[in-house]
C-alpha cells in the first residue's frame, strides 16, 4: 500500500522559501507574499529561515527556477542542513523530481503545505475526508515521482516495462479506487448536511467569511459566547460552526466557514463544496477584513473571486473591516477635501455609505460591537419579516410590517 505524500512533521523542520517576480510584480508584492507563506510554515510547524526571490519570465520547466539561483539555493541548503524547499507556487512532478535530485531534500509547493495544514486543522468526519480526497486528487498527477527509482530497472519477458511501471499503475488503480470511495462517502454525508440544512430553511441564516486568519472565529465567539477554536494562525477553523443567535427576541443561525487565501487549491475547493453550500445557501454573508494588514485590499478580491466561483456573488453584504486597533492611523492632507484628516477617517469615507455596508470594529477589543449588533440586526430582521411577518408584529416591529399585510 503506498502512503501519503503530505506529511505531518514529528519534529519542527527548517525551510527555505522560494518565490518568481513575474512580469507586471514587484519585489516588494513578492516578498509579502512569501511572508503569507511563511506564515503557513509555521502553521504547519515549518520554521523559515531565508527566502529566495528570482525575476523570470516564465518558470523553468525543468526545475522552476533558473540555473544560477538554483546553484545559491542548494549551497544554502547543504551549507545549514535545510529539511525541506517550499515554492509559492504549483510545481510539476517532474520539476519536484529535478529539484529533489539536485537539492537532496525534500520539495513542496504551496498546495501541499495549505493541503498539509487542512490535514493538521481537520476534526469533524466530513472535513476529514474532505481533505483526504483533495490530498489524493493532488497527489494522482504527481506519483510517477515516487516510482523514479525503477526507471533503471529493465523489463523482464513478457513485461512492458519491468516492476516499476507494474507497481506504479497498481498504485494510480488503488488512488482511483480511494478517491470513487471518498467521493461515495462524502455524498452520504451532504445528503445528511441537505437534510440538517432543509431544516433551517425557514430561518435566517447568515454566514461569516473571509480571507484566512482575519478574526472571524472572534467574532463568532463575540456573537455567541461559544467556545469556537480561534487562533492567530492560518486556517485555524477548516469545519464549519453552526450556532443559534438570539438577538433583540430575533433568532438567526450563525455559520462560521473556512477562510479563503490567495491560490487556494483547486482540489480542495471541489472537495469543500458541500462545506462551503453554507455560504451559498446563506441570506447574508459577513465578510471579515483584516483592516490592519497591508493587502486588505487584495484580500477583498481573492474573496469576492472565490465568492463569484461557488456561486455566492450575488448575496446580502456586509463588510466587517475588523482589527481596527491595529490600524497604523497618522494624519494625512486630503486633496479632495482640502483638509487635514487621518488614515483611518479617509479609510471610513471610501466604505461607510456605500454598497455594501460596511463598519470598522475590533472583536478582541470589542470596539463598536454595539453598532455592529444592530446594523446586522437590522438587516436579519428585514429578511425575517419576509419568513415570519406576524412574528415581527407581535414583537412590536411595526415599521417591518406592509402597509395591508
Amino acid at each position: 500500500m503506498i502512503e501519503n505524500i503530505i506529511k505531518v512533521p514529528e519534529v519542527p523542520e527548517t525551510a527555505v522559501l522560494v518565490g518568481v517576480v513575474y512580469q507586471r510584480q514587484t519585489p516588494e508584492k513578492v516578498k509579502e507574499y512569501l511572508d503569507e507563506l511563511a506564515f503557513l510554515a509555521e502553521t504547519a510547524g515549518i520554521k523559515t529561515l531565508k527566502y529566495f526571490t528570482q525575476k523570470l519570465e516564465r518558470p523553468d520547466l525543468k526545475t522552476f527556477v533558473g540555473k544560477g539561483k538554483l546553484e545559491e539555493i542548494t549551497a544554502y541548503v547543504q551549507h545549514y542542513n535545510i529539511n525541506m524547499v517550499i515554492f509559492d507556487d504549483e510545481l510539476h512532478a517532474s520539476q519536484i523530481r529535478n529539484l529533489e535530485k539536485v537539492l537532496n531534500c525534500r520539495i513542496v509547493d504551496r498546495s501541499m503545505l495549505i493541503l498539509q495544514i487542512f490535514q493538521l486543522r481537520a476534526k469533524t468526519a466530513q472535513a476529514r475526508t474532505q481533505v483526504e480526497l483533495a490530498n489524493w486528487q493532488y497527489m494522482l498527477p504527481r506519483l510517477t515521482k515516487l516510482w523514479s527509482h525503477h526507471s533503471r530497472q529493465q523489463g523482464g519477458k513478457g513485461t512492458r516495462g519491468g516492476p516499476g511501471e507494474t507497481e506504479l499503475e497498481t498504485d494510480r488503480r488503488i488512488i482511483r479506487n480511494q478517491i470513487t470511495l471518498l467521493k461515495r462517502k462524502l455524498e452520504d454525508i451532504e445528503k445528511q448536511g441537505q437534510t440538517q440544512r432543509k431544516m433551517r430553511d425557514q430561518q435566517v441564516r447568515v454566514a461569516l467569511v473571509g480571507y484566512t486568519n482575519v478574526g472571524k472565529s472572534t467574532i463568532m465567539n463575540l456573537l455567541t459566547k461559544a467556545d469556537v477554536f480561534a487562533e492567530n494562525k492560518l486556517f485555524a477553523t477548516v469545519d464549519t460552526t453552526v450556532r443559534k443567535i438570539v438577538i433583540d427576541q430575533v433568532p438567526f443561525l450563525l455559520s462560521d466557514t473556512v477562510g479563503f487565501i490567495r491560490k487556494l487549491p483547486t482540489t480542495l475547493v471541489e472537495c469543500f463544496k458541500s462545506t462551503l453550500a453554507e455560504i451559498v445557501e446563506a441570506d447574508i454573508l459577513l465578510h471579515v477584513v483584516d483592516v490592519s494588514h497591508p493587502a486588505f485590499e487584495e484580500h477583498i478580491s481573492v474573496v469576492n473571486k472565490t465568492l463569484g466561483e461557488i456561486g455566492a456573488a450575488d448575496k446580502p453584504i456586509i463588510l466587517v473591516f475588523n482589527k481596527i486597533d491595529l490600524y497604523k492611523d497618522e494624519e494625512i492632507y486630503d486633496e479632495e477635501q482640502d483638509k487635514v484628516t487621518t488614515k483611518v477617517e479617509k479609510l471610513k469615507a471610501m466604505y461607510i455609505g456605500k454598497q455594501p455596508l460596511a463598519l470598522f470594529i475590533s472583536a478582541v477589543n470589542k470596539e463598536n460591537i454595539d453598532e455592529f449588533r444592530r446594523i446586522l440586526i437590522e438587516e436579519v430582521r428585514n429578511i425575517y419579516y419576509s419568513i415570519y411577518p406576524n412574528y415581527l408584529k407581535d414583537m412590536g416591529y411595526e415599521q417591518y410590517v406592509v402597509e395591508g399585510e
